[in-house]
């Protein structure tokens, strides 16, 4: 199935039933009296997170949801039935935002977590309602209220712990297809990946965590140059970012720093993540990769996916940077 990480949808909230004008008529009651019932109030429209969906294709092709308006009242003061909530499934991940304001509706992150997008109508009243020491026979009722109408926009955010990122042919693909048991395509040219992949990493008997292959990033990603915000996205949720850097490369230094430069003109907290250097392919090379200054302050691993060199260190590397984050946030919350 095709990949497809936005859509706009219009909700709109059920209509509620109008109210009923009636007036009983009893056995042994000679004036009788106002019997109109309420009308029912109109269906929610609710989206619910599913882990076992993985894009928002369907919404992409389908874009208008109404939840089922609300009975109308009836005599003998019966309300008449509220109107049915209609459900969307969405996937674990999904930001929910107004189309038009940009505000974030809900942000459904653990599977099942539910969200309203809009609220049906109020029933209107019935005659019965109305009433009074001064008007014991009312002959009107209310009609029913409009369901709140919206155009919203999803947004899927991949949840996972490590974010690839690396200039196009950096080898992310091969070294997630070497390290989990995902099956990228890989192929040996640029923009291979044009769907973001993900990967559950095996770190110990009880130990795992998920890796997100994302598309190649080129310089002005951050502007929608190449695959650009279309794929940064994924990684905003990431705790932790490996930079892949092709071995290879006449300019090591060059490359890291138009990476670098990407992750911190797109914001979000991309720049502050903690961060490891891959060096990839390093079974090209002769001898290890020289280490530059800039690298120094960071951790540093060279990997050949093809041979698997060094990949039960890397695994290791990404295993305990994840624990330092994870002990660092609770510190925080203590």
């Amino acid at each position: 199935m095709k990949f497809i990480d936005s859509a706009v949808i219009t909700v709109r909230g059920g209509n509620g039933g109008n109210g009923c004008v009636a007036f009983r008529r009893e056995k042994f009651v000679p004036k009788g009296g106002p019997g109109g019932g309420d009308g029912g109030d109109g269906g929610n429209m609710i989206a619910v997170a599913d882990r076992n969906l993985h894009t928002l294709y369907d919404y992409r092709y389908h874009s208008y949801y109404k939840a089922k308006r609300g009975q109308h009242g009836e005599g003998d003061k019966k309300t008449g039935k509220r109107g049915a909530d209609i459900v969307i499934r969405v996937p674990v991940g999904t930001v929910i935002r107004n189309n038009d304001t940009g505000s974030v509706l809900a942000d459904l992150v653990h599977d099942g977590q539910q969200a309203v997008l809009a609220t049906g109508g109020k029933g209107g009243r019935g005659n019965a309602r109305f009433a009074t020491a001064t008007n014991r026979t009312p002959r009107y009722a209310e009609d029913g209220r409009e369901g709140e109408e919206k155009k919203i926009l999803l947004e899927l955010k991949l949840i996972a712990d490590v974010g690839l990122v690396g200039l196009p042919n950096a080898g992310k693909s091969t070294l997630l297809s070497r390290i989990s048991r995902a099956h990228p395509k890989i192929a040996d040219y640029p923009f291979t990946t044009l769907t973001p992949s993900l990967g559950i990493v095996k770190a110990g008997t009880h130990e795992s965590f998920v890796v997100a292959d994302i598309p190649g990033l080129i310089e002005g990603a951050h502007e929608g140059k190449g695959l650009g915000l279309q794929f940064l996205q994924h990684i905003e949720r990431t705790r932790a970012l490996a930079v892949l850097l092709d071995a290879t490369s006449p300019d090591l230094k060059k490359d890291y720093q138009t990476l670098s430069e990407e992750l911190k003109r797109y914001g979000h907290g991309l720049a502050q993540k903690p961060r490891l250097i891959v060096f990839s392919k390093s079974d090209l090379l002769g001898e290890p990769p020289a280490i530059e200054p800039i690298f120094k302050a960071l951790p540093v691993c060279a990997v050949s996916s093809v041979r698997g060199d060094n990949l039960d260190q890397l695994i290791s590397l990404l295993s305990s940077m994840l624990k330092r984050d994870s002990d660092d946030a609770n510190s925080r919350v203590k």
